[in-house]
């Protein structure tokens, strides 16, 4: 066997029918090159996992990563990637979509001009994004934009999820990569600490033929999540600055409710507070668990005994607020001062406490899937 050249890593979420599909295109393509592919798979619950190791026990270029408790797109190629020795690797989907076809020119570009990193852009002459919507489309273009602001440098397809680079480039940024969302091509560009050597490869983007997209508003928030973190990582955890934007918003939510209650509905002050207090505790734990903590996300009855702790931690947090507060004005500081550092305090005692006790860390251990049947 002449030695390992190329690794091509596949993430996959419920993608069971495109298993077989995607490696008879690639041991087509690639018929002259010694490669391998991994596939990295979140535990599928339709058995994409169980069909890659029914074909690695006949192929010793086949094998699969299948994570339990974890969940993420660019997590899953983090993972994929340093689990090859290969010298080049290739990052593309496994769902039919990306043309594998242009792999070898890929690879040749990054061996032939000393490059770090080979882009498969939908947006170049020779390009087209298929049959994207507009919104999509304009989405896309937006992330473009955006992404400017963290690489440095101009990437006519920086949302891209098709993309080779070299083992030195990927070792010399993987120390720096935030490893969340969907779009780790971002991630790597903006990791690396001096200016890319970068080429681009136009391709057609195809038609999913098995299976559903992944892509839905959470795509676009996990993006403008990554930008954060590579813009205010260094200076304060990007899940803190959603936190307390949560929590803005719902000292909003709050005023608004208890006017309604007040003014419409004639409650006394004390019961209007109470019910808007315990309303709006319920509506930041919802939103937190959709978007501050997607990751960690809490599921079914999960979401009960969550609920219960975000309540008692809030609640502390709030006495905490109130008597910071009421002790700095107290001891001659302006009310503005103890109002502000109140709110501060109390809001880092929040995120703190439930980071702990109410999302924990690994987001639940999931019991593996039902295997398939053939």
């Amino acid at each position: 066997m002449p030695p390992l050249e190329l690794a091509v890593v596949l993430p996959t979420f419920n993608e069971r029918q495109n298993v077989r599909p995607v490696l008879d295109r690639l041991e087509k393509t690639l018929r002259d090159v010694a490669y391998e592919v991994i596939f990295v798979d979140d535990n599928s619950p339709d058995g994409t996992a169980d069909e890659v190791r029914s074909i690695a026990l006949s192929s010793s270029r086949v094998r699969v990563i299948q994570r339990i408790g974890r969940r993420g797109l660019a997590s899953a190629c983090v993972e994929g990637m340093m689990a090859s020795p290969a010298p080049y690797i290739a990052i593309m989907d496994a769902d039919l979509q990306h043309d594998e076809t242009v792999l070898p020119q890929m690879l040749q570009l990054l061996k032939s001009k000393d490059l770090d990193l080979v882009i498969g852009t939908r947006n170049s002459l020779g390009g087209s994004m298929g049959s994207f919507s507009a919104s999509r489309v304009w989405l896309s273009n937006l992330g473009r934009r955006l992404s400017t602001l963290v690489t440095h440098q101009e990437l006519s397809d920086p949302m891209s999820g098709f993309f080779m680079l070299s083992r030195p480039f990927l070792q010399e940024t993987v120390g720096d990569f935030s490893a969340v969302g969907f779009k780790i091509l971002l991630d790597i560009v903006a990791s690396s600490r001096r200016p890319v050597r970068i080429a681009e490869v136009p391709y057609r983007f195809g038609e999913r033929e098995f299976g559903e997209s992944k892509l839905d508003i959470l795509v676009g928030l996990e993006y403008l999540y990554l930008v954060l973190d590579k813009l205010l990582g260094d200076y304060m955890p990007v899940r803190f600055v959603l936190f307390a934007m949560v929590g803005g918003l719902g000292v909003l939510v709050h005023l608004a409710l208890l006017y309604e209650l007040l003014h419409i509905a004639g409650l006394t002050f004390g019961v209007a507070q109470l019910v808007a207090t315990v309303v709006v505790m319920t509506f930041n734990f919802l939103l937190n668990n959709w978007l501050t903590y997607r990751d960690r996300r809490l599921r079914g009855a999960s979401i009960v005994l969550g609920l219960a702790t975000y309540y008692a931690a809030c609640s502390i947090g709030a006495f905490v607020n109130v008597r910071v507060g009421t002790f700095v004005v107290e001891n001659g500081w302006p009310w503005y001062a103890g109002g502000i550092l109140g709110v501060v305090l109390g809001s880092v005692w929040n995120y703190a406490v439930t980071a702990v006790f109410t999302w924990k860390g690994d987001g639940r251990r999931r019991r593996a899937p039902k295997p398939v049947s053939q």
